[in-house]
């Protein structure tokens, strides 16, 4: 199985390289550190007697900003020191922001074939790999296990997509998680389908999700009030699209038309999952006759319609400005979603579509709780989202609602941390 990913991955990346370039050319910010892709990570201290090294690979920005709070658990708990890698540009610069006093270094996570792994591993040389979420890297896997490197999948989940493929695989789905040596899922869901493909029962712990345990800063006053102005939005209610995907904004404007038809005073704030779609957005934006403006130019020269956040790392304060949020990537044709933790977290009102994959567990949970409603396509987020916008006593509810549901569901770093620091102590 392993050496026919082996001879896979060279072509499919020879394949994929164009796609992959044009992506990483539009994005921006590659260019430092590239040959960490290559399994180049050079400059790392000596390890030191009596410390172990781990290394953390965290995807994005998400991921980046969900595990600071156990890179602090571990560098007060002394006798670590942490390696930090991720995918994407945008995490890597927030890693760097962020967590380099936390760490002995930050790095471009390699590309997963035979060499360029084995070529970081024998550079970074940890004591321990953990991976976030949804990262699971045959090669990466390999490299550990031939070396008696424990690995813990933190955070863990298998979305609807990839469980379909693992299942389809059968024995495969085994082979490829055989090497993790303890998953850590985030909820009762994602622990259930890594037993029904095999993996031990007894490996498996649910610590819960680390999002939820994310210390958000409020924004003074002044601050929520200096924000407004520089987005340029005008006083009344705000409609916020949060990480959203091609189609949705289309719907977040025939909402924003159907509140104000309504007699609302309503503006609606943008914030695009991908910023690249700055070009994209523009074009449709400019047919609306709306007024606009884009972050990435610097402060509003005055009031607007729609203000875009085509910006990066700003989402958690971006939100506090919102009197209702929109989870995107969960309208009709997508069917992933994107987290809806962070606006919980604040308490926020929310309301996402019907494809919230990624985040099934919680989506349900917060709508069973009263804490979120679910909507089933555009038309019904147009009407939903006006008479919420029109009703504060019932967004009222719903913050309230995502606040308990937070606290009631704290704790996960906590009881990661235990479990890292048991695989710790097994190393003597």
């Amino acid at each position: 199985m392993l050496w026919l990913y082996r001879i896979l991955f060279l072509p499919g990346l020879l394949v994929s390289a164009p796609a992959y370039l044009w992506r990483m050319r539009r994005r921006g910010g590659y260019g430092e550190n590239f040959a960490h892709r290559f399994g180049a990570h050079d400059g790392l201290p000596a390890k030191r007697p009596g410390v172990r090294r781990v290394w953390l690979q965290a995807v994005s920005v998400g991921e980046m900003l969900a595990i600071t709070p156990l890179l602090e658990g571990l560098k007060r708990a002394g006798g670590v020191e942490v390696y930090l890698t991720t995918t994407t540009s945008t995490g890597y610069r927030l890693a760097r922001e962020r967590c380099a006093a936390l760490t002995i270094g930050v790095g471009y996570f390699p590309l997963d074939w035979w060499l360029f792994s084995r070529r970081a591993w024998r550079r970074i040389a940890p004591d321990l790999v953990i991976l976030t979420e949804g990262e699971r890297w045959p090669e990466h896997i390999h490299q550990a296990a031939r070396r008696g490197v424990p690995v813990l999948a933190i955070n863990a989940r298998l979305s609807d997509r990839s469980y379909s493929r693992m299942r389809r695989l059968g024995g495969g789905a085994r082979l490829m998680l055989r090497g993790i040596s303890r998953v850590l899922p985030g909820s009762a869901q994602d622990a259930a389908r890594f037993r029904e493909l095999g993996f031990p029962a007894e490996r498996v712990t649910t610590t819960g999700n680390i999002k939820l345990d994310v210390a958000i800063p409020a924004l003074t006053g002044d601050e929520h009030a200096a924000l407004r102005r520089e987005l340029g939005l005008p006083a009344g209610l705000v409609l916020m699209g949060a990480s959203t995907w091609p189609g949705e904004e289309t719907a977040l404007l025939d909402t924003l038309r159907a509140a104000r038809a309504a007699g609302l005073e309503c503006s609606l704030l943008l914030v695009p999952r991908h910023s690249e779609r700055r070009s994209e957005l523009e074009r449709l934006l400019a047919e609306s006759g709306l007024r606009v403006h884009f972050r990435s130019r610097g402060a509003a020269p005055g009031e607007v319609d729609v203000a875009v956040a085509d910006t990066t790392g700003e989402l958690r304060r971006l939100l506090q400005v919102a009197d209702l949020v929109f989870v995107g990537k969960s309208l009709p044709p997508h069917t992933e979603g994107q987290t809806p933790v962070e606006a919980a977290v604040l308490e926020q009102p929310i309301v996402f579509g019907p494809g919230m994959g990624n985040f099934r567990d919680i989506s349900r949970d917060l709508v069973a709780r009263h804490a979120a409603v679910q909507v089933p396509d555009a038309a019904a987020l147009a009407t939903t989202a006006t008479g919420l916008l029109a009703d504060a006593g019932r967004r009222n509810e719903l913050a309230a609602a995502a606040g308990t549901w937070r606290r009631d569901n704290a704790g996960a770093v906590e009881r990661t941390l235990v479990v890292i620091r048991e695989e710790l102590a097994k190393l003597g």
